[in-house]
Parts: C-alpha cells; sequence; structure tokens
C-alpha cells in the first residue's frame, strides 16, 4: 500500500471528478409493467447460513452477493431465482461488492483489510491490495470510470484504487489513501464511523455515509483533496445508514436495523438533499445495501440483529423503484 502516490497514477485516480459526469411507505413490487419482467421473482433464497451483506448486479440480469461467513460468493439469476455458491480460495469475508461490464467483483474486505477484485464467473482472485492499519474494516465500495473507492469504517480516510484506460488494475504500490478532512467527524478511538458510499451526480465527488456525525449524516469528499462537506438534508439523520445507490439524482439509503430505505433527491453537486419518500416492506429482515435492475430494487436480508448460524435461512427481495 501506499500512502501518497505522485505521477501518472495520482493524477489517474484523482483526475476522475472531472471526468465522470415527506416521507411515504411503498409497497411490496406487484406492478406488471415491471420493465425487469412481472414474471420474475420478487425474493428469492440465498444458501442457508450465508450471512450476506453486499450486493451487486451486472452484466446481464444477475445478482453476485458477499458473505460476512468467508470469501464465498453466490450469484442468482433474476429471472428465476436460482443461483450457485463461487468459491474464490479465500476465507476472508466480503462486505460491500461492486460489478464491472468485464464481469469482475470489486470487494471491500472487511477486517481483512483487503481490496479484492474477483472474477465472477470463475471466482479468481485477480488481485488483492491490503490497506490501513490492524484495526482497519474495508465495507464499502463504488465504481468511478477512473477508479474504485473503498470506505474504512474505524479509520478517517478513503482508499482508490486506480484504473488504467482499458480498466487495467494497478500495482500495490500505486493504490492511494485519502485521508478526510473539512467538515469531516470521526467517532473516538477508532469507533464505526464509515460505512456507504456513491458518487455525486455531477459525477465531481464522492458521497459518504458517516453513522455517527449529528445522529447520522451525509457528507460530499472532494477526491482531490479529501475535502468533506456535509450535505444538507433537511435535518434527516442516518444513524443506521448502509448501502447507497444513486439513479440519477435519486439517492436511495438502506436504514438497515429500521427497516426501511430513505429516498432524496439530490442536487447535482450532491450538496443539498430533499426527503422524497421512504420505502417500506414486510419482508425486509434488516437489509444492508441495494442494486437496481429495471424499474426494481434489490436488497439482502442480512438478520443481523438474530445470532448467525449455519441454518439461518436468508434472502433478497425486491420492491418498486421511485419515480
Amino acid at each position: 500500500m501506499a500512502d501518497h502516490v505522485s505521477g501518472t497514477s495520482r493524477r489517474r485516480v484523482l483526475g476522475a471528478g472531472a471526468a465522470l459526469g415527506a416521507l411515504a411507505a411503498l409497497g411490496p413490487l406487484t406492478t406488471a409493467a415491471d420493465a425487469a419482467g412481472a414474471s420474475w421473482p420478487t425474493e428469492f433464497p440465498l444458501p442457508d447460513g450465508f450471512r450476506p451483506e453486499g450486493i451487486a448486479i451486472g452484466p446481464g440480469p444477475y445478482a453476485w452477493f458477499g458473505s460476512l461467513g468467508g470469501g464465498s460468493l453466490y450469484r442468482a439469476s433474476l429471472a428465476t431465482g436460482r443461483g450457485e455458491t463461487i468459491e474464490t480460495g479465500t476465507d476472508a469475508m466480503s462486505v460491500g461488492l461492486k460489478s464491472d461490464r468485464r464481469g469482475r467483483l470489486f470487494i471491500a474486505g472487511g477486517g481483512s483489510r483487503e481490496l479484492r477484485v474477483v472474477e465472477g464467473r470463475s471466482g479468481r482472485v485477480l488481485a488483492a491490495y491490503e490497506v490501513g492499519r490492524p484495526a482497519t474494516v474495508v465495507n464499502d465500495v463504488v465504481l468511478t470510470p477512473r477508479a474504485a473507492w473503498f470506505t474504512d469504517s474505524t479509520q478517517q480516510q478513503l482508499y482508490g484504487l486506480p484504473l488504467g484506460p482499458k480498466g487495467e488494475l494497478p500495482p500495490a504500490r500505486d493504490v492511494v489513501t485519502l485521508p478526510l478532512g473539512g467538515e469531516w467527524i470521526e467517532a473516538p478511538a477508532e469507533g464505526f464511523t464509515t460505512n456507504g458510499l456513491e458518487r455525486t451526480p455531477d459525477g465531481r465527488g464522492l458521497l459518504v455515509i458517516n453513522v455517527h456525525a449529528h445522529g447520522g449524516s451525509l457528507y460530499r469528499v472532494d477526491v482531490r483533496s479529501g475535502d468533506a462537506r456535509r450535505v444538507d438534508l433537511g435535518g434527516n439523520k442516518l444513524p443506521d445508514g448502509d448501502g447507497a445507490l444513486l439513479l440519477g439524482r435519486t439517492l436511495y439509503v438502506v436504514q438497515q436495523v429500521q427497516n426501511a430505505v430513505d429516498v432524496f433527491h439530490l442536487d447535482a453537486s450532491g450538496l443539498r438533499g430533499t426527503a422524497i419518500a421512504r420505502i417500506t416492506d414486510p419482508r425486509f429482515r434488516v437489509p444492508t445495501t441495494v442494486a437496481a435492475f429495471g424499474n426494481r430494487l434489490y436488497l439482502p436480508n442480512s438478520r443481523f440483529t438474530e445470532p448467525p448460524t449455519p441454518t439461518t435461512d436468508y434472502n433478497a427481495v425486491a420492491v418498486r423503484q421511485v419515480r
């Protein structure tokens, strides 16, 4: 790991910003106009004892799930709900994950301190980068055209994995550690602070969930300097904010133990947001993260409030997007 890099790699990853372009309840998804296919299941099982946390969708109508219980992944067809376990050859946990058009999965490795890149279909680990300190928890990841960015839930910093012009993975020396400054407030004594992240609507910065500051806040981070500014959400708080998903200017934030997804309309810069909906569903059992396909949002149920066992049943559910 390199805490600070210079030259081509640093310009590549920090130049990504210039290149990127009244709450209400909603019921279960039932509309026949669903672009994903009206006959597709709106919930499907995951393996017993799997302990899901992250979800990624694509390429195509396939969902990938990571596990807190080890390095295995689960791949499910959205059309049928059937899936298979993919072994990756590592016991290190998989927390947040995102997939790219090449079928690669970028995985936040939690307490393993790894930024991991896996070939989806085979499970082969293409690269693994160790970051941070012993207390580090690499939690979530977002992809931009020039980099993959990861949060560290116990350290006041992000990690950037610069990508080449054709998506080439970098050598370990080029991993960027970006300290967070400005208005950022970290929990004391390496407490849990940072969770999910996304890009801003204008593509010039990152949106980072801070579950500690001001009772749970959203921050806009400048990827060149690490300067963090608190996003004005009109007094709404994100104490249980976990996964985040931006579609256009609509931001979905999963409030896990609240069994809800709060929805905000953001301005272009991502510095101001208006609450427009709250999605709830009786099938939610502490959802953690969210991904989209067609008109649907898909969420894995983590059941975090219950002790995990090898026979605990898990599933994923689908709800409508907010229009």
